[in-house]
């Protein structure tokens, strides 16, 4: 688009070292990317919203969202190995919820951008 582009070249070097010493090192980009990929996923956004109301059970959740405990299940598993939902066992029923504040505020944040 014509708009995206400046119409003369010019370098401003103070902006430019301003803006690289933000960027975070590779192993941080690779770790937030990986991060976000996780929330980009319909269904597991869902499920963290869902677990942002209250600590559910894998059958509640499959409840709430309308899948088989199965896919809940495996789409869960992806959220622990991500380090999104943390769990705790109780007799044999496993209860998930939000690991931290950090997804908490993450999910709330992605949440009202989407209904601004």
């Amino acid at each position: 688009m014509p708009g995206d582009l400046c119409e003369v070249s010019c370098v401003h070097p103070e902006a430019v070292a301003q803006a690289r010493a933000a960027l975070p090192d590779e192993a941080h980009v690779a770790a937030a990317t990986s991060f976000l990929k996780l929330l980009g996923d319909p269904t597991r956004l869902k499920l963290l919203s869902a677990l942002s109301a209250t600590e559910l059970c894998v059958c509640d959740l499959a409840a709430v969202v309308g899948l088989s405990e199965s896919a809940v299940s495996h789409q869960l598993r992806l959220l622990r190995t991500g380090r999104l939902v943390a769990f705790r066992k109780a007799g044999r029923v496993v209860y998930y919820r939000l690991a931290d504040e950090h997804v908490t505020t993450l999910l709330r944040s992605a949440l009202e951008h989407a209904r601004e």
